[in-house]
């Protein structure tokens, strides 16, 4: 047992934050921490570390147990340059090897018994440097420096000049290095490109101590832990899996909570309105017997009410005006900075509906590609042509189109004066913004929060071709899973940058890859990506970029494909009308069947009998084939 974590309990004022939160971390465990933003995950961590006491329970971790932590602050030495720092996790080793060095002159002027014994002392050294991976430690440092994104050319750069991002990738190189029994990581991937991530999830899938995760990077959780960790209202639960097994579990647990909860309150119901019906009678017997009622129904432990799962609030956002089938045609498009060319000769074609994934390393242009497309950057040469009736609305990390002066509501009613409070509530719930939270200051929000509400003012514009610059960065698993609803059920075109690999999976149907200063074109998602580029060599790549017949063709797959999901959803909308009808029709019954005529009439109760059994059965059925056609939709 590496930590064992007991009946943890904290607030902040009246604003709990964890109640009798306990949990084990073992030798080897590969374990994600997970939650919405400002759940509790760094107090949690802070207590762990100790900078934080409990107001309750307690953190127990055994002697000689090495924890590293990764916050998204690291301290770090200044002066020093990236490979003094960098090696500065092995003095130990430095110093043996200094020691080893110096012992290795002594032996050169050194004779007899003293030469004897220094011999001894250096091979008992030597083979404690050895064990200990002595003679690898530079070489580990170099390997773990090019996996973090670093060149030669940045060894001797001082720490003081680099990025928050390079500062934060050399923090966790250091812990890389460090010999633990625990290593704790405060969301790694920030700040890497997909190719640093595939090194780092290679990396740590090796690593012999144990990780504690925090991460909104579902794809990378997916490849490294084998339990999760989850806080949600102050509630700490344990599943076994990685995360797509946890959130399958998660499902499950919620559909049952909240079955559960409308089970009972249909139950209150039904049994008040006996009472109350039993009452207007006014007789003695009938009043005893409602007075019977009330007292076991007052006995009953009322179930919390449980939300739903707002991730999947299903909304439409279908654009004004529909753009013509050829949205974008780009040709020979070039650019260079300094005389360094970033990329030439980029040809592409995008058709109306397409969701797009631009991807590649960092540096490689994909923003200066977007800021082509969008006419704010001049290009060397080439040529940008937009198809007829196409609007286009832009995202950028910086959310500059937020007007922190005003409020959540304020900032979408005085854009689109035409909707009426009740759209724009139910707009932005399906963005996670509810009751009350409307009227917050947006200057007062987090950054996932203002990206929040720039996607949701996105996607409620006029715009029929969405270009969006890393539209998951600071939002949280939930948030992410709100914008993949979105833009899957989004009518227009959408072509966005992202290192989310998860995110590229659920919504891109087309990869744009920029690499080695070409484009290269790939049909499918992310894992259809890889599954083609793994056996793919450098020339091959270069040579795949997929012919505008095939993109042609996909397009008109896709329209395929949308047709036969709308055809399901207007299935599942119809379902949902005739179960809310059905539930209606049952509780008459139920009602009509408690009544003291109907009750003591055999033909007439046998009769409702039928009816509700009748309504049960379609009931039962609409319930199957709704979970097959969400099955198929999915």
């Amino acid at each position: 047992m590496l930590l064992d974590c007991i009946h943890l309990e904290k607030s902040f004022g009246d604003h709990i934050i964890l109640k009798d939160a306990s949990f084990r971390l073992e030798a080897h465990e590969k374990t994600a921490l997970v939650g919405a933003n400002g759940c509790g995950k760094t107090t949690l961590l802070r207590m762990i570390d100790g900078a934080l006491q409990p107001d309750a329970g307690s953190v127990v971790i055994p002697k000689n147990i090495r924890i590293g932590f990764l916050t998204q602050n690291p301290s770090l030495d200044s002066d020093a340059t990236v490979y003094e720092e960098i090696i500065s996790t092995r003095k130990d080793l430095i110093t043996s090897e200094e020691s080893l060095r110096q012992m290795e002159q002594q032996m050169k002027t050194t004779s007899g018994e003293a030469l004897e014994d220094l011999m001894r002392r250096y091979a008992r050294q030597n083979e404690a440097f050895e064990r200990e991976e002595g003679y690898a430690y530079r070489s580990r440092a170099a390997g773990v420096l090019k996996g973090m994104g670093f060149s030669e050319s940045d060894y001797e750069k001082k720490v003081s000049v680099l990025s928050g991002g390079e500062k934060t990738r050399l923090a966790l190189g250091k812990l890389l290095l460090t010999p633990l029994d625990l290593l704790i990581l405060d969301e790694p991937t920030n700040h890497l490109d997909i190719a640093a991530i595939r090194w780092l999830e290679g990396y740590l899938q090796q690593y012999k101590g144990a990780l504690l995760l925090v991460s909104h990077d579902r794809y990378f959780l997916n490849q490294l832990v084998s339990k999760v960790i989850e806080i949600e209202n102050a509630v700490l639960r344990v599943y076994k899996g990685n995360y797509d097994v946890y959130a399958e579990k998660k499902k499950a647990v919620l559909k049952a909570a909240v079955r559960a909860y409308n089970n009972q309150q249909r139950e209150i119901e039904k049994q008040e309105k006996v009472i109350e019906t039993l009452k207007s009678f006014n007789r003695e017997k009938s009043v005893k017997r409602a007075e019977s009622r009330q007292k076991m129904l007052d006995k009953v432990e009322r179930l919390e009410k449980v939300e739903e799962d707002t991730a999947h609030m299903r909304i439409r956002f279908t654009p004004v005006c529909e753009s013509g089938k050829d949205v974008l045609h780009v040709e020979n498009l070039s650019k260079s900075f300094q005389q360094e060319s970033l990329f030439t000769g980029l040809s592409f074609d995008i058709y109306r509906g397409d969701k797009i994934a631009l991807i590649g390393e960092n540096g490689a242009g994909k923003t200066t590609l977007l800021r082509l497309l969008l006419g704010e950057e001049a290009a060397d040469g080439g040529q940008v042509r937009f198809g007829t009736n196409v609007a286009i609305a832009y995202f950028d990390q910086e959310h500059a189109v937020l007007n922190r002066d005003k409020t959540i509501f304020e900032e979408i009613s005085d854009s689109y004066p035409h909707l009426t409070q009740t759209t724009i509530r139910n707009v932005m719930a399906a963005f996670l913004f509810t009751e009350d939270d409307v009227f917050s200051q947006i200057g007062t929000l987090s950054g996932g929060e203002q990206g929040r509400v720039a996607l949701a003012k996105l996607m409620l514009s006029d715009a029929n071709f969405l270009i969006l610059d890393e539209p998951t960065n600071h939002l949280d698993i939930i948030s992410k899973e709100v914008l993949e609803e979105a833009i899957r059920n989004y009518e227009g075109t959408v072509l966005y940058i992202s290192h989310d690999r998860y995110f590229i999976n659920k919504t891109a149907q087309r990869i744009f890859y920029l690499n080695d200063k070409k484009l290269v074109q790939f049909m499918g998602n992310y894992d259809d990506f890889m599954e083609k580029i793994d056996n793919l060599t450098h020339h091959e790549i270069t040579e795949t970029e997929t012919k505008p017949k095939d993109a042609k063709e996909a397009w008109r797959k896709s329209r395929e494909e949308s047709s036969a999901r709308k055809r399901i959803e207007n299935r599942i909308a119809k379902i949902q009308l005739r179960l809310e009808e059905i539930g209606e029709q049952k509780n008459e019954l139920e009602q009509q069947m408690q009544q003291e005529e109907i009750a003591v009439d055999y033909n007439r109760l046998n009769a409702l009998g039928n009816e509700l059994k009748q309504l049960s059965s379609e009931e039962d059925g609409l319930y199957e084939e709704w979970e097959t056609l969400s099955m198929n939709e999915s």
